[in-house]
């Protein structure tokens, strides 16, 4: 997969292949201690800039804020649905398979019932504001909120989900709650 292999010669290879996510404070959110992010989720957005584009844009504030993360090794998130939706459409089993194994530190956030009934109080909320999104936005909005993880993404919809919600966004350089 050139995209993955343009990151590795960007960044140390070595580096990334024995990636260690943690938590600093064993606590999700923002920190008094630090104020800096140490749990976060990263939307399919921000990572289809890094794992899908031939090119990367060195001053994309999306992957900057990856990078940096990465770099603190801070702990990063995925949700099933947004591991399911970077990999539905790679054709190449070596690039999928790739995407698996650099994908594979990275924790899993497992989606309970109450994030699916909360999804689907939330979707109602923001309809009745005027606010669409799909319903798998709302879910991945419901499972931050939950867990008290700010969300990384290039997403436009979760902007306008944060507005009407609880959910918390990292977005360019600073930190929004």
């Amino acid at each position: 997969m050139q995209l993955l292999k343009n990151l590795l010669i960007v960044e140390n290879r070595k580096k990334f292949l024995r990636l260690k996510v943690r938590s600093h404070s064993g606590k999700t959110g923002i920190t008094r201690k630090t104020g800096g992010i140490v749990n976060l989720v990263v939307d399919t957005s921000v990572w289809s800039l890094l794992l899908r584009r031939e090119k990367h844009d060195p001053e994309n504030d999306y992957l900057i804020q990856l990078k940096m993360h990465l770099r603190r090794e801070d702990c990063i998130f995925i949700i099933g649905n947004i591991l399911q939706e970077l990999l539905d459409g790679i054709k190449n089993h070596k690039s999928f398979e790739l995407t698996v194994e650099y994908l594979k530190p990275f924790h899993m956030i497992e989606i309970s019932r109450t994030d699916y009934i909360d999804a689907s109080r939330l979707k109602n909320h923001c309809r009745s504001r005027g606010i669409n999104a799909g319903s798998v936005d709302f879910l991945i909005a419901s499972v931050c909120i939950n867990n008290h993880c700010p969300l990384l993404t290039a997403d436009k919809d979760f902007e306008h989900i944060a507005r009407h919600s609880k959910l918390m966004l990292v977005k360019s350089n600073q930190f929004n709650v």
